[in-house]
């Protein structure tokens, strides 16, 4: 055996080769950028902790989401989940629901202080259950985030919390977790996005046809400034991106000013505005192809993979597929000159039909059930942690199949 010690210089030198085997960024690596943008379902209004509805299902699918958003030995489990829905449920058949109307109509007594002390313990469990979840997300050092979610603003290693509050994800985590599982290099995610926005308003293309006042907006007094913000978060959008892109290194710090940036793709999840008048309708295949050639135009990218969300929170395949919406978005990826750049995902194939079945139930009097394995309405997919990892990852399976025709 050769006991001859190893020089201090050496060792800098195996370890600095073992890091470079190791780490997903090797130096000089372009940086890969991909752009998220929408409306209110981009912007993400899903509480972290329902990420565990995850742990239901038995689907092989869902079983490597647990394992890329959740960090080794993180104690959560299909049997803890299950746990904590029989605990939340008797909170509910105690209290009444949200409305806590049980302990409300009990008069003032022992009864009424002890049946206040054990629903304080169970309600403390529950929400010591939901904290224990979101500090078992993973966060990566690998892909970083610049994201405006409405009032949500932030950049930093992706993680939850890039949604509409601290503590919610919109599809960007799964995502970012998912793309960087099919791409080599550092990764960044610029997210813009901002609630009860049209594409053929708000997002309007410039090279769509000026926007047409109707009949209401041009007898009333704000004539000029309905014009004037016509595509105002269109410019939002792409002022946000600009200042990002003048300002890698801040927002990666794996950037390699020498290798440079890529814009690797753009992901759409918006359209639910845009159900509500005969004109958006009809006017959104043709808004949508607008949009994704303005965009390659942007950024000088002709043919930058580009994925639509199809809108899907009328849950069911005949139920989308009447949606005008739903049916133009998937008109717009198949367009001739979009031949293996653009995609469409079917949205309502991710939905959380478990938390649908909860919800269902009556959530007001299902409430502490219902929280769950949710946090909002159905316009907003029921909040559902679980079908926005879904969605992130359909949307990175998507992309990746687009970025291998390149």
């Amino acid at each position: 055996m050769n006991n001859t010690p190893i020089k201090k210089g050496t060792l800098l030198t195996m370890a600095a080769s073992i890091l470079a085997i190791t780490s997903p960024v090797v130096a000089g690596e372009k940086l890969k950028i991909f752009i998220l943008a929408g409306q209110s379902n981009m912007v993400g209004h899903a509480n972290s902790h329902t990420l565990a509805t995850l742990y239901h299902s038995d689907d092989a699918r869902d079983k490597r989401l647990r394992q890329l958003v959740f960090k080794k030995g993180s104690g959560l489990s299909g049997k803890a989940l299950e746990e904590q829905l029989t605990q939340a449920g008797k909170i509910d058949e105690l209290t009444g629901g949200i409305s806590n109307d049980k302990i409300k109509a009990m008069s003032e007594g022992a009864g009424k202080t002890a049946l206040e002390a054990e629903v304080k313990k169970l309600k403390d469990a529950h929400e010591a259950y939901k904290e224990k979840v979101i500090s078992s997300c993973v966060v990566s050092d690998r892909v970083y985030i610049n994201s405006i979610a409405d009032g949500n603003r932030k950049a930093g290693k992706l993680g939850v919390g890039y949604g509409g509050g601290d503590k919610k994800l919109g599809p960007e985590f799964g995502f970012g977790l998912s793309i960087a599982e099919k791409t080599d290099g550092p990764i960044l995610l610029i997210k813009t996005s901002w609630g009860g926005k049209s594409i053929n308003y708000d997002f309007r293309p410039p090279s769509a046809d000026d926007y047409e006042l109707n009949e209401k907006q041009k007898s009333g007094d704000k004539v000029e400034e309905i014009r004037k913000n016509a595509g105002l978060n269109w410019r939002m959008m792409n002022e946000a991106i600009r200042e990002v892109l003048a300002n890698l290194k801040d927002n990666h710090p794996a950037y390699d000013s020498d290798a440079g940036h890529e814009m690797a793709g753009f992901v759409w999840f918006q359209g639910f505005n845009d159900q509500f008048s005969d004109e958006f309708r009809n006017n959104y295949r043709d808004m949508m192809v607008h949009f994704i050639k303005d965009v390659r135009k942007e950024y000088d990218t002709p043919e930058m993979p580009f994925v639509i969300g199809v809108l899907g929170t009328n849950r069911t395949r005949e139920s989308v597929d009447k949606n005008a919406v739903s049916v133009a978005q998937r008109e717009a990826a198949k367009a001739p000159e979009f031949k293996d750049n653009v995609l469409s995902v079917e949205s309502y194939k991710d939905y959380s039909l478990f938390s649908h079945e909860i919800y269902s139930k009556g959530w007001p009097k299902h409430y502490h059930e219902w929280d769950t394995v949710g946090s909002d309405r159905p316009y907003h997919y029921l909040g559902s942690g679980a079908f926005f990892a879904r969605l992130g990852d359909s949307f990175a399976t998507a992309m990746a199949e687009l970025m291998a025709k390149q």
